[in-house]
């Protein structure tokens, strides 16, 4: 069997700009993720770890980490990470990322939710036990990212199921988060150069342009178009009936 990578990517040529993502039935039988770069493919499992190792016999490090803390909370003992614990953290959290950023093109939103939230709950894991700030800052910075891809998967998923209004909260918790984040570090600058929450406002607002109106905002718009046409009286009925619905929530 020729060990050529090219005679595999000549059907599927790299297209710079674009990211082009498949799914193939792995040898093994089971489905795998291929995302094609300039100079190959990366080729990853649909669930686990990624690259589909199992590391001290854990499904992650991540998960490997956790049974050492819970290890050290028995007996008692400090549990700290070193600086190459933190290292393999980030780099494992690097294969979530490529998975993530593959099923969000084939718009799997579910996957992408799981794998965001995996690698935002190690971002919290290593913030927690790292061995000083500037080693936890190294992995915690990338945390409005994951939060922003997060926040665009579950949306997406109130979007498909033409949920106007739930997608518009979703996108304000997912801004809230972020700003929390910003706010945590002490650094408002990083808030406002944040390109995380320029594309979540700008999409809310999209977001927000397509939802129904409720029945208060029709009856709002009515109002000040009756107001304008200076049908006074109309717009003073609509205005108490607005108040009557208010009382009642």
């Amino acid at each position: 069997m020729s060990l050529d990578l090219n005679d595999l990517l000549r059907d599927w040529p790299h297209e710079p700009g674009q990211l082009k993502v498949r799914k193939i039935l792995g040898s093994d039988g089971r489905e795998k993720l291929q995302l094609r770069i300039d100079l190959g493919l990366i080729q990853m499992e649909t669930s686990g770890r990624p690259d589909g190792t199992e590391p001290h016999d854990c499904e992650s490090l991540l998960e490997y980490q956790h049974s050492r803390l819970e290890r050290a909370k028995k007996k008692g003992e400090e549990f700290t990470l070193t600086e190459d614990e933190v290292g393999e953290l980030q780099a494992e959290g690097i294969q979530y990322y490529h998975r993530y950023i593959a099923l969000f093109q084939l718009q799997d939103y579910v996957g992408v939710i799981r794998d965001t939230q995996r690698n935002l709950e190690m971002f919290a894991f290593v913030a927690e036990h790292a061995p000083n700030e500037e080693s936890a800052w190294s992995v915690e910075q990338f945390t409005p990212y994951v939060r922003m891809m997060n926040t665009r998967a579950k949306a997406s998923v109130a979007i498909e199921r033409e949920e106007f209004a739930e997608a518009a909260k979703l996108i304000e918790k997912g801004i809230e988060k972020i700003k929390e984040f910003y706010a945590e570090a002490g650094n408002a600058e990083l808030e406002q150069q944040s390109p995380e929450l320029q594309f979540l406002n700008e999409w809310l607002d999209e977001v927000r342009a397509k939802r129904p109106l409720t029945k208060i905002e029709r009856m709002q718009r009515e109002m000040d178009e009756a107001i304008r046409d200076e049908a006074y009286e109309r717009a003073a009925e609509l205005r108490d009936a607005i108040k009557a619905l208010h009382l009642k929530k």
